[in-house]
This record gives C-alpha cells, structure tokens and sequence, in this order.
C-alpha cells in the first residue's frame, strides 16, 4: 500500500515502515490501521506540504503567475529571462481551469490553445533551428536528426518519467511508442490533406524517398534489436538497457550521417 502512495520508497524505508506499524507478534494490517499510520507518517507531511505547494501556485494571480521568482539564484533569474516568452503567452491566454475563478467549461478553450501554441512555437523552432544551423555550418538534415528530433522529444520524456516514477513502466514504454506512431499517421497525413484539398493548382504533395526502402529496413534492424536487447533483460527497464539503447541511437546517427554524406 505503501508503495501505491509512494512508488520512489527504499527498500529500507519499508523495513522501517514495517516495523513502525506491526506491533509485536502481528501478522496482519488492516487497510484502516495502515491509514491511521500514513496520517502520522512524515509521507503524508511531505505529501501535504507539496499539495499545500501547488495549491498556492494555482490560487496565485496573473500577475504573480508571470512575476519573476523571489529570492532567485542567478541561473534562475537566466531560466526565468529564457522562458519568459513560453510562460507569459501561455499565462495571458490560456485559461487555467484549475483556479477557483475559472469555470470549469473552459477546460476545451485551454486545450485548444494549447495546441495552437504548440503549433506556434513548432513553427519557429523548426525555423530558429535551419537559422542556427546554416549560421555555424550545421546542415538542417543534422540539425533535425539530432536538436529537433531531441527538443520535440523532451514531452514524451517528461510524461514518461512521470508514469515510471508511478510504477507504470509500462505506460512509459509505450506512451514513448504511441507517440511516435501518431506523429508518423497523423501528424505527417494530416498537413498533406489539408494542402490537397485546399485550392490550387497542383493536388499532390511531393515527398522525398530518395533511399526509403533502405532506412526502413534500417528501422526495422533496430526494432528487431531492441526487442532482443529488452528480452535479454528480461523485460525490465534496468540501467543496463538504459546504456544499450543509448548506444543505438548514438549508432543510428553515425549510419545516417555517413549515407547522408558518403554513399
């Protein structure tokens, strides 16, 4: 139960739990027994005062929502200059249902514009990212193996760290997956369509497949060893694999680069 409420507990944390609610000769806990603990326990205290945390985040105004933060260091005064833009447009329009203030309906306006901004900032991010490159002699297709390919990357890695640290390891495995299978039918498709059905003289869209079918069989080579690797580990998530699948994708940069540029 134990685990459920707080999933990053040490094995020595556990014994020392055990030992704090078992009196001598129990064998068993009841479920209110194990409550009447947690209520005493310095989990809940922390679990309380990071609630009480949040709480004060979300009551706070607009103003103090986008005020830069008190006592701050100099690298967070630099973080908070750097995000200024992201948060202040976020906090101006997107409604934050979770305040008391908000009605809760506006929960699909925020959603919206969520995804319109995310559009916006794509937009020039793809843009900055061909600007940086071509300034320091980077070409656009290394650019996008590597920074865009991370940056876009950095949701599903929050929202996987998340979901592990919950003891949903396997939601973190294949949100990561499901991603990756909507960006490639769905995001791809959905701006093709939209540009053939919009008026105008040619309705087709013209892709690059110089080299397709060799970067498919590449991908699937790289499956099919990451599926060998992970059973090797016997499905666990351990540093081991951690370290594996870094180095294939360390490998997989190095093949795209030398057929980018050699063959």
């Amino acid at each position: 139960m134990l685990l459920e409420i707080e999933p990053t507990v040490t094995e020595m944390q556990l014994t020392t739990s055990v030992s704090e609610c078992y009196e001598e000769g129990q064998t068993e806990l009841t479920f209110e027994e194990f409550t009447k603990w947690y209520f005493k326990s310095t989990y809940y205290e922390r679990q309380q005062k990071q609630a009480d945390k949040a709480k004060e985040q979300v009551d706070q105004t607009l103003c103090a929502a986008i005020a830069p933060p008190k006592n701050a260091t100099v690298f967070g005064m630099v973080k908070y200059i750097f995000l200024f833009p992201l948060i202040s447009t976020l906090a101006l329009t997107v409604p934050d249902v979770r305040r008391k203030s908000v009605d809760g309906k506006y929960c699909y306006v925020a959603f919206f514009m969520a995804i319109a901004w995310i559009g916006v900032y794509s937009y020039f991010m793809v843009g900055w990212a061909e600007t940086i490159g071509a300034t320091v002699g980077i070409p656009s297709y290394i650019m996008g193996l590597t920074f865009l390919a991370a940056g876009t990357s950095v949701p599903d890695l929050i929202s996987s760290v998340i979901v592990a640290r919950m003891g949903e390891g396997d939601m973190a495995v294949s949100s990561s997956i499901g991603s990756n299978i909507f960006d490639i039918l769905i995001g791809l498709p959905l701006p093709w369509i939209i540009f053939i059905l919009y008026p105008n003289d040619d309705k087709t869209v013209l892709i690059g497949a110089d080299g397709i079918w060799v970067s498919i069989m590449i991908l699937l080579a790289m499956l099919l060893m990451i599926i060998f690797t992970i059973h090797m580990q016997k499905w666990k998530l351990t540093k081991t694999l951690g370290y594996i699948m870094f180095f294939f994708y360390v490998a997989f940069l190095v093949q795209a680069i030398v057929r980018e540029y050699v063959f």
